[in-house]
């Protein structure tokens, strides 16, 4: 059923950025329309597995972590203390980038924000606005998109491979895997665009890190809402930070923000600390549930 579900959903992301490679990459005016239907393309890899057990749908929802586990008040909780952190951390991560001079910031003019905005728009009025839409408004409008990728990676996939590979085992192979089914993306040089192609392997690096974390919320908590709202308030935090900087030296991806070296060292050290503190058991047999 893994292979089914690979299968489905890394088919159907190339199918979907198509256009993309055919058209004008990056600079494509459908490039946000068609990544964000690649987003969903992990569901579908879920609905054909589901299509091929047969398995009530109740019992595929706890399964695959739609519910809110054992647990419901450690979950809801986990899934607050997520999104308040999660900002927190990528600010932090670009104020560590900027003190070990990796990054340049212009948090007194915001050229970059200013010239995204234009001359019409005071860029510190637009920062504070940007900041609380980014933090409380765009992870709820988000949480639809990213359950269609949570769904599939920490939802139905990991614990299948926690099962069969332990626990830090498919935690780093589900890592692996997600950041490789965003190559239709990333080998046009997304989120790394000074190293081209190089940008696919690059970001599978930031994926297997950010996913130990998305990971463990998901088996710790029975449930994948947590990671759902992690990566639905990581997206808009990640790219609202690169605008602080300073457009005559504009940051180089490669370092700065989250999804930057400094950032996978933060990752690193964070998810290092939270398994440390509080370790996560192997998962349940997740054996085909009988048909009903």
């Amino acid at each position: 059923m893994i292979a089914l579900f690979l299968l489905v959903a890394f088919a159907a992301a190339w199918l979907a950025a198509l256009p993309l490679w055919l058209g004008e990459g990056l600079a494509d005016p459908r490039f946000g329309p068609l990544i964000a239907l690649m987003m969903f393309t992990p569901t579908l890899g879920v609905l054909a597995v589901w299509l091929a057990r047969r398995t009530p749908f109740r019992a595929w929802a706890r399964e695959t972590g739609l519910t809110f586990g054992e647990r419901p008040r450690r979950t809801i909780g986990l899934l607050f203390a997520t999104w308040a952190a999660v900002p927190l951390v990528v600010y932090g991560t670009l104020a560590l980038t900027s003190a070990l001079g990796l990054v340049s910031l212009d948090l007194g003019r915001l050229s970059i924000l200013a010239s995204v905005l234009g001359a019409s728009a005071d860029p510190h009025t637009a920062l504070v606005v940007q900041l609380l839409v980014s933090t409380l408004l765009l992870p709820i409008l988000n949480i639809i998109p990213m359950l269609g990728e949570e769904w599939g990676w920490r939802g139905w996939l990991l614990p299948r491979l926690v099962e069969s590979r332990g626990v830090l085992g498919g935690l780093v192979l589900s890592g692996v895997i997600w950041g490789l089914w965003h190559a239709p993306a990333t080998a046009l040089g997304y989120n790394y665009p000074a190293v081209g192609p190089w940008a696919a392997l690059l970001f599978v690096g930031f994926c297997v890190l950010v996913g130990m974390l998305f990971g463990w919320l998901r088996l710790r908590t029975g449930s994948v809402w947590p990671a759902v709202i992690g990566h639905a308030a990581l997206n808009p935090a990640a790219s609202l930070a690169l605008l602080m900087g300073d457009a005559a030296d504009p940051p180089n991806t490669v370092f700065a923000g989250i999804t930057g070296l400094v950032g996978w060292a933060v990752l690193a050290v964070i998810a290092a600390v939270v398994f440390k503190l509080s370790p996560v058991r192997q998962a349940q047999p997740v054996s085909p549930t009988p048909v009903s």
